[in-house]
């Protein structure tokens, strides 16, 4: 386990691979949307395909703000309330 961005609106955790657990065979990504005290997880082939959408997002090394509406796309998953965090 990772943190990879940790703004005032959102932090990223990444999850590291693991062939033996079907969900996190690509590895995996909690997304939390500080303000709202929710979150996702992106798993299998959905993080695979995270991944490659940051690493084209940071390419360009962008601002902050654009992570964060990056991030914002996700917003509509994010139905698990963070307890503890």
């Amino acid at each position: 386990m990772n943190i990879i961005y940790n703004s005032d609106q959102y932090s990223v955790v990444e999850f590291g691979a693991q062939t033996d657990h079907e969900t996190l065979r690509f590895g995996g990504y909690e997304i939390t949307d500080k303000s709202v005290r929710r979150e996702c997880f992106i798993g299998g082939i959905q993080a695979e395909t995270f991944r490659q959408d940051v690493q084209e997002l940071i390419s360009n090394e962008p601002s902050i703000e654009e992570i964060d509406e990056f991030l914002a796309k996700f917003d509509s998953y994010m139905g698990q309330s963070v307890l503890l965090h």
